[in-house]
């Protein structure tokens, strides 16, 4: 019998044939052996294109996907940082990873949020921040130990001495005088390298501006949403650079994200600025120097593919809250100076209370110290609020500025995109339920709406729970107020257009709260890549080649097995056609026996 044997490794075939039936097998024409190999051929090409868009887009996307898995901490491949936030309400530690870098150089550190084995981020908070020590300096470390104890029980112990700590401190210990602030650093830099074995060294702590902590905010913003990743920009929106002291052509690369954050105190804005900019004044220049940043986020200082130009201001007693507050005391002392003069006693009880647009329709209030209280009575006027409100914003008509009349450089409006945060998501979230992408004429005919609806129906909306799960009572009161005032501070102050069409009011960003400090500890690591390329150097292969290609790889050899198989198949069945064919020429009715005899003493193998 004919015995074939076909093997392609993880997989074996065999199959014999007995000659007797081969005239009763229907052998097909070479046409048709053609068109078939051609049909094949063709699926196993549509199947290796289809897989292959799948393979690139994991590679390329992996850093914007949120990695919500608990961390391996049994992968010896895998680094540590530590970064303590000491706030002014409190201190807090960030646990982060990476996996070993790629090799490439244009690449940078894909670091993520360490995850416990609930998935759950390794963070720890404690109360109240650091600068409530400033008179007995001598216990920062004893404060700061529970938060370095928690991370060392997350990291690896063979991981520590590798593992780089960093201590930054920000809004609370800015307002200590100086020599406050560095007895309590010192106390830092003296006792953690005894208590703990991490990579730490004086550098690693320090009291960082609001310029630092909001280019850190930018970085970490931008990274998540991988606008740092240039190999392929053809498919984002990109922009023409001109990189900082470099004089050759301007570099085009993907277009990186503006955020703006308004809080209870302040707001801030900070975006990249990609052309040189001209001054009017050099005053005005003496002024820009302070609120732009310029900086190399990659690992080769003489690679310009990763510096940025940011610009970062932040404008204290412009935030929500803030703003309110400031409004108030300048109600009231208006009303009383008012009062005095012309001898009327507005707002001095609740039968003649004083008219504010800015309160929903119908509500009542009380604002002023105690002795002063002022009775408001609630108008609803959306845009008589926000005329109310132009003059605290201080802005001015001349040329690039903003809020406060700090200087803005210009921003191409056409081709940018912002984020905007906290304040900016709740006022168009909580309770308008219009968070994502910002419309302005929507944005604000809903809430001349909201402002126009008597209290007593907003109050029953909200227990029937139909506002956000975030909206409180306060936020019912005054949602009328910081609609207002964001609208201002984002068309008047900051002045975009009323048509801009790239805001996205945001909570999260791919479902994940992004800190500030995964910004620092990007920047403040940038450099450890260059260990890795060294040592791949020394291989002389890339790790990013091997490792980004094995799955590719393994699709290639399914393929060529494939091919294989396919080609013994059509080789085999020519044979036998041949076969086939010289049989069937030779053999008459006399000669069948004889030629069966001789195939049964003659047997002829046939290997393929």
């Amino acid at each position: 019998s004919y015995r074939i044997s076909l093997s392609c490794f993880p997989a074996s075939w065999h199959f014999s044939l007995s000659p007797l039936v081969l005239p009763s097998v229907p052998l097909p024409s070479f046409r048709q052996l053609l068109f078939f190999g051609l049909l094949v051929g063709l699926l196993g090409l549509i199947y290796l294109l289809l897989c292959m868009p799948f393979i690139y887009l994991d590679t390329k996307h992996l850093a914007r996907v949120t990695d919500v898995e608990a961390t391996d901490t049994s992968n010896h491949n895998l680094n540590y940082g530590l970064v303590v936030d000491c706030g002014s309400s409190g201190s807090r530690v960030f646990v982060y990873c990476w996996p070993r870098h790629n090799g490439n150089p244009h690449d940078l550190l894909d670091i993520r949020q360490m995850r416990d084995q609930h998935r759950k981020p390794v963070v720890m908070k404690i109360k109240p921040g650091i600068s409530a020590l400033a008179k007995t300096p001598e216990k920062a470390s004893d404060y700061i130990h529970p938060l370095l104890s928690f991370a060392a029980r997350n990291i690896p112990k063979h991981k520590h001495q590798e593992t780089p700590l960093y201590i930054l401190c920000t809004a609370g210990m800015r307002v200590l005088p100086d020599s406050q602030q560095e007895a309590l650093l010192e106390d830092l830099r003296t006792d953690i390298p005894v208590r703990f074995n991490f990579l730490f060294s004086d550098s690693h702590v320090e009291v960082i501006s609001g310029k630092q902590e909001g280019v850190y905010a930018w970085i970490g913003i931008n990274f998540v949403l991988g606008k740092f990743n240039h190999v392929d920009s053809e498919r984002d929106a990109v922009v023409e650079v001109q990189v900082p002291g470099d004089q050759q052509e301007a570099l085009v690369r993907t277009r990186t994200t503006g955020v703006l954050d308004m809080g209870g105190v302040s707001t801030q804005i900070a975006y990249e600025v990609p052309k040189t900019v001209s001054f009017a004044s050099p005053q005005q220049e003496e002024v820009a120097k302070n609120l732009l940043a310029e900086f190399n986020l990659g690992c080769d200082a003489h690679r310009t593919e990763h510096v940025y130009r940011v610009y970062v201001s932040t404008f204290l007693g412009f935030g929500g809250n803030a703003a309110r507050q400031r409004y108030e005391e300048s109600i009231v002392m208006n009303t009383l100076t008012k009062n005095k003069l012309l001898g009327q006693h507005v707002g001095e009880t609740g039968e003649s209370p004083l008219l504010d647009p800015c309160l929903p329709s119908d509500l009542q209030d009380e604002v002023g110290p105690a002795t002063q209280k002022l009775h408001l009575l609630g108008t609803g006027d959306f845009d008589h609020c926000r005329q109310l409100l132009q003059p605290f914003l201080n802005h001015t008509n001349e040329t690039h500025c903003s809020l406060n009349g700090i200087y803005q450089p210009p921003i191409d409006y056409p081709n940018s995109q912002f984020y905007g945060f906290s304040e900016f998501y709740y006022c168009t979230e909580d309770v308008l339920r219009m968070g994502g992408d910002f419309n302005s004429s929507k944005y604000a005919s809903a809430a001349k709406s909201y402002c126009a609806t008597q209290w007593r129906t907003l109050k029953e909306r909200f227990d029937s729970g139909l506002y956000g799960s975030h909206a409180d009572v306060h936020r019912l009161k005054y949602q009328c107020f910081k609609s207002a005032w964001m609208y201002e501070v984002f068309h008047t102050g900051f002045s975009f257009p009323m048509d801009y069409k790239n805001l996205r009011t945001a909570l999260l960003v791919y479902d994940k709260e992004v800190q500030w400090t995964l910004g620092a500890i990007l920047y403040r690591t940038r450099f450890l890549p260059l260990r890795d390329i060294q040592q791949e150097s020394l291989k002389g292969v890339h790790s990013h080649w091997r490792h980004s290609f094995s799955f590719v790889n393994n699709h290639y050899l399914f393929l060529a097995c494939f091919l294989v198989v396919l080609l013994s198949i059509l080789l085999y069945l020519l044979r036998l056609r041949r076969i086939h064919s010289c049989t069937t020429q030779r053999c008459t009715p006399s000669t069948v026996k004889w030629l069966e005899e001789g195939l049964r003493s003659h047997p002829l193998p046939i290997t393929l």
